[in-house]
Order: C-alpha cells, then sequence, then structure tokens
C-alpha cells in the first residue's frame, strides 16, 4: 500500500465520487451529519468546511498541495473538525454557504468553497475559496491561514458572536414576506431584460459579458421566445434573434463545444469561446440541447442539428448508466493535467490524418499557433464552403473529408486514459436532460433520444420516488437523501415535454403527484417555494430561490409548471400556485430581469397563456400530431392522446375522442369550437 493510501477517514461509507476522492487524504475528514456537528460542539473546536465537486479542477489542485500532505493535515486536524460536502449532492448546504461567503467577502463565490463555522450553531465566520499552499497571487497559505482563523475563533469571541448574530439577521432578512396578493403583473420586465441582454452582448464572440464565458442558456431562450412573441404579434424583433443565434453559432464552432466527442464544457475561459474549463455537465448539456434543437425548429440550420445530433450521441454513449439514469459529470482532468484527453501535438495529427491533414488542420485551426499549453484544442476556424474554394473540392467531398478525420481523431481520442467520470445520478440534472432528448426528440422525430428519455424517467421513478417522495440521488444502488425544490419541479418539466412526444398516462400521474408533493412540503405562505421541504434538516437559512444561476431558480420552473399543468387539467389551485409565485417574486424580478429569466419565461405564460391543444385521432393521431410538431412556437403545447386511452383527469376527460381526428384547442379560459378536419388544423397553423 502507499503512504496515501495507509490512512481511510470517515468518508469511507459514502457514495459520492467526490467524497470517496479524499477518503485516503490524511485529513480527517467527516460527511456532513450529526456525528460531525456534535464532534464539533463537544471539543469546541470550529469546523472547516469544504465545498466542491469531483469535476471541479481548483478542488484538486487544493487536494493536492494541501489535503494530501501530512503537514497541512495534522493542523488542520488539531484545529478543526473537518467535513467535507459534495455541492451536488447537498445544493442546500452549498446555496446556503455560497450567499454567506458573498456576505462575509463582498465577493461571488465558487468552488472550491472554504468556510469556518462556530461548532453551536454552523455560522461562518471566515470564508473563502481555493487557497494555496504557499503565499502567492496576494493569497495567504492555508496552514497559516488555518493557524490565524482559529488564534481569532478562541481569542475573539465578543466580537466574533456579534458578526455572528448579524450575518443571521441578515439571511434572515434575504426573503422577507412580500404583498403578493396587490402586485400587479405587466409585461414591462419583458421588454426591459431584452435592453439589459443587449447590453450585456458581445456583439464581436457572441454571448454576454467578458471572460470567463458562459453559456446562459436561460438568457439566449428569453431571447428566442422575445422573437417569436413579437414575430407572432407582426413585428419581429430580428436583433433579438441575432443575439440569440450568433451566440450559438460561436459557441457552436468554439472550443467550448468538443469538436471530436460532442458535448459542451461548462464555461470558456477567454472571451473567443477558444479554450474551455473542460469539464463536462450534465446540468449544462440538458439545457443546451434544448436550445440547440429548438434554434434548429426556429431556423433549420444543420449546424444546429449537427451539435443536436453530437451531443445526443455523447450522451448516450458516456453518460446514461446500464439502468437508464444519466451520469452527472466528466472531469476537467486527466493524468494528472487539465484537458490532456481533449488536446492533440502536431505530430500526432500529422501522423493520423495523413494527406488530409492539411484540410482538418485549416478547419479546426491545427495549422496556427499552438492555443493551450503548447497544444491544440479543435476550434472551427474555416467553414466547408471556404475548404471547399481554397482546395478546390465540392463541398459535399470535404465534409466527408472532415467528418472522416473527426472520425480518426475519435478513435484516436478513445485509447487514452479518460478524464474521471462522476457516475451518481441527480433527479434534477437527469430532468433537464430528459426533456433536452425530449425537446430533440420532438423536433427531429428520433425514436432512439426518446428511448433513451423514457428509460431515464423510469429510472426514477422505480429507484427514486418512495411513499410519495423523492430522494436526490442514486449510486450503485444506494439511493439516499432528501430531495429539494428542483428534483420535483424540474421532472414535472420534463415529464410535460416528454408527454408533447408520446402520451403516456402514467407520466401524467407521476408529475400530479410530483405536484402534490411540492404543495405540501415545499410552500412558503407569502407564495413561492422553499428550496427544502418542511420536514428537511433545520439549516441556519431556508434559502427560497429566484434568482438563475448556474441553473434556472426552482420558483422559475415551479410558477412555470403550475401554470401549464392548471390550463391543461383546467385546475385553479395550480393556476393560484403559479401566480402567487410570480408576485411573491414581483419585486425581485422588477428589480433585476437580467438576472430573473426564468421566471420571466413563467411571467410570459402568465400574461400569454399558451394554446393547449389535445389531439385524439386514432389512426391518424400522428398525421394529426405531425402537423403541428416541427414549427417552433414555444406558446404552443400539443398532446396527442390515443383513443384508447380513458380516465383522463380533469378536464382532459371531456377531451373525447370521435370517429375521426379532433383538435380540441383551448388558450388560457377560452377555447375554439372542435377541429374535425385535417386540412382546417393545417390552415390554422400553416406558418
Amino acid at each position: 500500500m502507499t503512504r496515501k493510501e495507509q490512512y481511510t477517514n470517515h468518508l469511507a461509507n459514502e457514495t459520492s465520487p467526490y467524497l470517496l476522492q479524499h477518503v485516503h487524504n490524511p485529513v480527517d475528514w467527516h460527511p456532513w451529519g450529526a456525528e460531525a456537528l456534535a464532534l464539533a460542539r463537544r471539543e469546541n473546536k470550529p469546523i472547516l468546511l469544504s465545498i466542491g465537486y469531483s469535476a471541479c479542477h481548483w478542488c484538486h489542485v487544493m487536494a493536492h498541495e494541501s489535503f494530501e500532505d501530512p503537514a497541512a493535515a495534522e493542523v488542520m486536524n488539531r484545529l478543526f473538525v473537518n467535513i467535507k460536502v459534495d455541492r451536488e449532492e447537498r445544493p442546500d448546504l452549498d446555496k446556503i454557504y455560497q450567499t454567506a461567503h458573498s456576505l462575509l467577502t463582498r465577493r461571488s463565490g465558487g468552488w472550491p468553497l472554504t468556510l469556518f463555522l462556530t461548532p453551536d450553531e454552523q455560522v461562518p465566520f471566515f470564508a473563502g475559496t481555493y487557497f494555496p499552499d504557499q503565499p502567492r497571487h496576494g493569497m495567504p497559505a492555508f496552514t497559516d491561514l488555518c493557524r490565524r482563523v482559529a488564534d481569532f475563533y478562541h481569542e475573539q469571541n465578543p466580537e466574533l458572536e456579534k458578526q455572528n448574530r448579524s450575518l443571521l439577521e441578515f439571511m434572515a432578512s434575504m426573503n422577507p414576506p412580500q404583498q403578493a396578493a396587490t402586485a400587479t403583473l405587466d409585461a414591462m420586465p419583458l421588454d426591459v431584460a431584452r435592453q439589459q441582454l443587449e447590453q450585456q452582448f458581445d456583439a464581436t464572440h457572441g454571448g454576454f459579458g467578458g471572460a470567463p464565458k458562459f453559456p446562459h442558456p436561460t438568457s439566449l431562450e428569453r431571447l428566442l421566445r422575445h422573437w417569436a412573441g413579437s414575430r407572432d404579434n407582426g413585428a419581429a424583433d430580428e436583433q433579438a434573434l441575432h443575439m440569440a443565434l450568433f451566440s450559438l453559432d460561436r459557441m457552436a464552432l468554439g472550443g467550448i463545444y468538443d469538436q471530436v466527442g460532442g458535448g459542451f464544457c461548462r464555461y470558456s475561459v477567454d472571451e473567443l469561446w477558444m479554450i474551455p474549463h473542460f469539464e463536462k455537465m450534465l446540468y449544462d448539456n440538458g439545457p443546451l440541447l434544448s436550445l440547440y434543437s429548438e434554434a434548429w425548429a426556429a431556423t433549420g440550420n444543420p449546424l444546429y442539428r449537427r451539435v443536436v445530433e453530437q451531443t445526443a450521441a455523447w450522451v448516450m454513449r458516456e453518460m446514461q448508466s446500464a439502468k437508464g439514469g444519466y451520469y452527472s459529470s466528466l472531469d476537467a482532468d486527466s493524468e494528472g493535467a487539465e484537458g490532456r484527453y481533449y488536446v492533440w501535438t502536431r505530430d500526432e495529427l500529422q501522423q493520423r490524418l495523413g494527406d488530409d491533414y492539411a484540410l482538418v488542420a485549416a478547419r479546426f485551426g491545427f495549422d496556427r499557433d499552438a492555443n493551450f499549453e503548447g497544444r491544440w484544442h479543435a476550434h472551427i476556424y474555416e467553414s466547408i464552403e471556404t475548404l471547399g474554394r481554397r482546395f478546390k473540392l465540392p463541398a459535399a467531398e470535404v465534409e466527408a473529408r472532415i467528418d472522416a478525420a473527426r472520425e480518426i481523431l475519435f478513435a484516436a481520442r478513445e485509447q487514452r486514459v479518460r478524464p474521471g467520470r462522476d457516475d451518481k445520478i441527480l433527479v434534477s440534472w437527469n430532468a433537464l436532460m430528459i426533456k433536452g432528448l425530449a425537446q430533440a426528440a420532438h423536433y427531429f422525430d428520433n425514436t432512439a433520444w426518446l428511448a433513451s428519455a423514457e428509460r431515464a424517467l423510469n429510472f426514477i421513478h422505480t429507484e427514486m420516488w418512495c411513499d410519495g417522495r423523492l430522494y436526490a440521488t442514486s449510486k450503485d444502488g444506494h439511493t439516499h437523501l432528501a430531495a429539494y425544490l428542483d428534483d420535483y419541479v424540474f421532472l414535472i418539466d420534463a415529464i410535460l415535454e416528454l408527454l408533447q412526444v408520446r402520451w403516456n398516462s402514467a407520466d401524467l400521474d407521476f408529475a400530479l403527484q410530483l405536484a402534490e408533493a411540492v404543495l405540501s412540503h415545499f410552500p412558503d405562505p407569502a407564495g413561492g417555494f422553499f428550496f427544502t421541504a418542511d420536514d428537511h434538516e433545520s439549516l441556519i437559512q431556508r434559502p427560497k430561490p429566484l434568482g438563475d444561476d448556474a441553473l434556472p431558480a426552482g420558483n422559475a420552473i415551479a410558477a412555470k409548471v403550475f401554470a401549464r399543468l392548471g390550463h391543461l387539467l383546467g385546475e385553479t389551485r395550480y393556476l393560484d400556485a403559479a401566480e402567487q409565485t410570480l408576485k411573491a417574486a414581483w419585486e425581485p424580478i422588477q428589480q433585476g430581469p437580467y438576472g430573473h429569466t426564468g421566471l420571466l419565461l413563467a411571467l410570459e405564460e402568465y400574461l400569454y397563456p399558451p394554446e393547449v391543444i389535445i389531439i385524439r385521432g386514432g389512426t391518424e393521431l400522428g398525421e394529426w400530431q405531425g402537423t403541428l410538431a416541427r414549427n417552433y412556437a414555444p406558446r404552443r403545447l400539443v398532446f396527442a392522446i390515443p383513443d384508447a386511452v380513458t380516465d383522463l383527469p380533469g378536464q382532459l376527460q371531456q377531451r373525447v375522442a370521435r370517429d375521426t381526428g379532433v383538435a380540441y384547442i383551448c388558450q388560457g379560459m377560452s377555447c375554439r369550437p372542435p377541429v374535425t378536419e385535417l386540412q382546417q388544423l393545417a390552415q390554422l397553423y400553416s406558418a
């Protein structure tokens, strides 16, 4: 056994791959739980809380520098009770302590997140992110910091108590009761967000802001929907469409997209989308699949089809378990170095590609200066048409050669040491991917993608749903941790997308059970929903997420899905829940529309309720559904229910089958006469 493996700490019985990465650290790590918290109180030791995730590059750096070092571990073990948390398993803790970090430091947080907590109430009194093992870049050495923090805790108790009270009071005030009943909702934030997005738009490279640059799919979706709404009103906002499509183009052509194997990395370290932070997260790729599918439906651009096909193939090939659930992420590192799996030397490229090297190099920038630590990471520079002119080849031949070269490079890359994979299955992130594949299957009529999404939903339903409640995480047959708001409402959203591809009454029943669990265990009497259930572990704050971060806010998706369920079933309880959520969030929405694009989608559907079309059609069902299925119409929901299906809930039981096809079309509280001729339906929706 190596020296590293001679010691095993308290993480040995955990299922999180991130926690298990630290199981042989000389640090006496504990998982978050009653045992560790009681130990801290008993010994009057501050808690050193370290939050990260398995694909986090700087988490690995800090681990190698400090947590694997016996001398650093000795300091940590002597002065603190050390607790490791996987932020993906415990987003509740991460949300709370990221907020505390921002309040204490006046800076945004990140991972690794490093906090020092009081042992009695777990209130943070010092916070930071990555700390080096030696003083550099204006940061103290981690062990020196540990000694100073411990001294402060034991010597400055009155000052510490004052700071803690102030922090707790401020965090308690972050969810004040809103005057929900008196709020008047209007469209102003939709227009303000449109202008704010244009102000942040990078007209040269696409996306928003500078480096590091993130995809921000909810912002791009907002622009697409804004364009669609303006188009339907006869005055299409072409600039909104341009901002969305130009950003999608630049990402798809950039290095943030894996040009060899498909799928998107977390973000670009530069404003050009050239060099990514190489981790691949499920929660990015699900929404981006949705977005590129919608963009293809709006434009027919073959670039978007390629991105969807390759990303879906990557998900099914590398991220889906044998039982159906999707894994969480791929690491940025392999063989101890960031990006090594993805980058190339020129000698290797020339050897692999042979006579096609010059053509492929011009396409992906391999003939330019190295762009990543003396190596090359693929980034599309030349279009197929430009290459055809330059090399005097037909465009079809250029494309065929580029595709063949991709296969060669992919096969070569498959022989390398793979990045680590976090193989836990999270409900919320799975829901985002189920939705993404469902939308892709809808627009591209792809049964393989639909089957993949159905397998994942079936896994969640059979393995992670018990006695009317969800569990948040599963790995190797062990399912645990009470689910959060995101898990429930993201999954309802995914089911509603699947139901539009093919009807399954059992799935609708599952969605309604999820909705009832949310209404029973998560509501804030002032309107909206808390992130944790009413029987969740008591923590220093009960978050109520309204603004988007890497994911849309749980309250945003809750407002959307309750409104959609309400319109589908004619259920006023659901419509009231959606309205009260928006009214409770109205003040933050008005103060910062740009930061609440998820809620703006729900606001748009509140102000302009979507058309809900129920088709009953027997053998003609597919033809009727196909008439409406391919257009980009975000304010339209289409459900094709086979004639044999009976015992439907709510107003769906009134949408009865007839001898031939029939479409029931409602918007808000009003309905058209049933449409009984396919030609008439086609004429209504010919645009």
